[in-house]
């Protein structure tokens, strides 16, 4: 796409008013007429954005998607994701015979986990989707200290059903990374939307750069509610062998260096506090060298396994708040 840049002269009016002209161009592209009304929005670089939709975000975009192309319901169900985190307002899935079961429950399986979209039309062979969510009603920082929310207390949990051997839950902790999974997309949409229209993200009282700082620690949340994951699968594969106690108390303690690094993180974030992001950066050496410290012998060959991979989902946790503490950092500066 080319990009030109024209110039204009300031010129000054009535004595306090300063004028330029518009773009001849520009103005026949979009219609305007005389006594229309442009929005004028102040930039924090100091640019000047003129636009003539003062309701940009009403605007809807739709995607239209044929299931004939998609007869693996994991693609479909990528595809559904990718264009709800894209922005798209508006979802239509079209077939040219009658849904098959397992991409109805696709389907159902997306509205499900996204937030916002809602079935508005369905018939055997169309379904319209749109969604509901102004970005404005769901804003980052709430959504971020959500996410905290559930991946620690699904890190907690997966330590206790390891430490207790309660296979329920390490069960439950593996239904809840939807949960994490759901907000993850959420913010990933909200950024996307934010990036490609100007006036939503300055609705949404976010700069770009804390949009994308946004996106990164809840990736890095995701990933981590993702290891606990990892740690209650790992325990139930544990189910017919017994953990010698010794092994499960440093295990645990490596799990609690993990948490309070995960903590002072959001800690950091809440208080803007860049000394408490580089003392927790710092903090990671301890956690590895505990992690490394640790060791077990048994006779069979599973059990080894297991161990050895919830005592790296433990240390990858650190290390992401480390990730996240990173970000702060580069937030504040």
């Amino acid at each position: 796409m080319s990009f030109h840049i024209e110039t204009r002269k300031v010129q000054k009016t009535g004595g306090s008013s300063f004028i330029i002209s518009l773009p001849k161009p520009w103005i026949e592209q979009h219609r305007i007429e005389k006594n229309d009304t442009l929005a004028i929005i102040s930039q924090p670089d100091g640019n000047l954005l003129i636009t003539p939709q003062l309701e940009r975000e009403k605007l809807t975009k739709t995607k239209e998607i044929m299931t004939d192309d998609f007869q693996d319901e994991n693609f479909l169900f990528r595809v559904l994701i990718g264009a709800y985190i894209m922005g798209f307002s508006i979802i239509i899935i079209r077939s040219s015979k009658k849904f098959e079961p397992h991409i109805k429950d696709c389907i159902r399986e997306f509205i499900q986990v996204a937030i916002g979209p809602e079935i508005e039309e369905e018939s055997d062979n169309f379904i319209k989707i749109r969604d509901l969510v102004n970005p404005k009603e769901m804003p980052f920082e709430k959504t971020i200290r959500r996410m905290y929310i559930l991946a620690g207390g699904m890190f907690t949990d997966s330590i206790n059903a390891f430490k207790t051997g309660n296979m329920k839950l390490a069960e439950e902790v593996i239904k809840s990374d939807n949960d994490v999974d759901r907000l993850h997309y959420l913010i990933m949409r909200q950024v996307n939307m934010a990036l490609s229209d100007i006036i939503i993200y300055q609705k949404m009282d976010v700069t770009l750069e804390g949009a994308v700082n946004f996106q990164q620690i809840s990736r890095f949340l995701e990933r981590i509610a993702d290891h606990a994951v990892k740690i209650s699968k790992n325990v139930l594969n544990l189910i017919n062998y017994s953990v010698d106690e010794k092994l499960k108390n440093e295990i645990e303690a490596a799990s609690k260096l993990s948490l309070d690094l995960l903590n002072r993180s959001l800690d950091a974030w809440l208080q803007k506090n860049i000394v408490l992001a580089n003392e927790n950066i710092e903090a990671i050496e301890n956690l590895i060298s505990t992690t490394e410290k640790i060791s077990f012998n048994t006779n069979n060959v599973e059990s080894p396994v297991a161990i050895g991979y919830i005592l790296e989902s433990i240390r990858r946790t650190g290390e992401y708040a480390g990730d996240i503490s990173e970000i702060i950092i580069n937030n504040l500066i």
